[in-house]
């Protein structure tokens, strides 16, 4: 299907959120919510369907499929924000969205980002990803893929641990992979939206980086 582009208004209505975050401002603007966050969301994930499911990706047009929810889950935070100031499509390697590695794209008021990757892997997961890191041909791959995303503007994280696990080898120009918790790579900073997220360019303008994404996606799916 043909995407118009995503709304103009959608900067202004997250900045506007972002600043008042509160259930009575959002029931007051729920028709721009509407309007300018969840049906543009879902006809996006509409449009990408086809085009990424040829890279192994998948997009799946309703909440809590490719488009994160606006509520935040408050139960357990500190944080008792109602809402996230921002727009969140995922396009995973599987159907369990939030369970496996995929590409994510992020629109908020202060610009555009995107990234790829996998938080939270198990511990036996992550056993066997640091031993394919281990093994140069694995490693090899994994680097190339990750150059597609940097190619895009998309970098790794910092390391999560200071020094390497116990039982592998430290000292390695590539050891900084063995102290990771989480591969997440993602642009860094802000970054303005570009003009032709907001007109009918919009998915072919999309696709490249979602291209340069995917094997890194589809490089982690097997360690989820």
């Amino acid at each position: 299907m043909a995407f118009a582009g995503v709304r103009r208004g959608l900067p202004g209505f997250l900045a506007g959120l972002e600043a008042e975050n509160s259930r009575e401002w959002f029931e007051a603007h729920r028709a721009e919510y509407e309007a300018l966050w969840l049906k543009p969301a879902l006809d996006l994930a509409a449009a990408l369907s086809g085009p990424v499911a040829e890279i192994g990706l998948m997009a799946v047009p309703k909440l809590n499929g490719s488009v994160r929810r606006i509520n935040r889950d408050v139960r357990f935070s500190n944080d008792k924000r109602p809402y996230h100031a921002h727009w969140h499509l995922v396009l995973s390697t599987g159907s369990a969205v939030n369970k496996v590695p995929g590409v994510h794209i992020v629109i908020s008021s202060e610009g555009f980002g995107f990234g790829v990757g996998h938080y939270g892997f198990a511990p036996e997961a992550l056993e066997r990803l640091r031993r394919a890191f281990c093994e140069s041909g694995q490693r090899e791959a994994f680097l190339a893929a990750l150059a597609l995303a940097e190619g895009q503007g998309a970098h790794l994280d910092a390391p999560d641990l200071a020094r390497v696990p116990k039982g592998f080898p430290a000292g390695a120009e590539w050891d900084h992979l063995l102290r990771r918790k989480h591969i997440v790579a993602r642009t860094q900073g802000r970054r303005s939206c570009p003009d032709w997220l907001f007109g009918p360019d919009c998915v072919a303008g999309l696709l490249p980086i979602i291209a340069d994404l995917a094997p890194l996606a589809r490089w982690l799916k097997p360690f989820a």
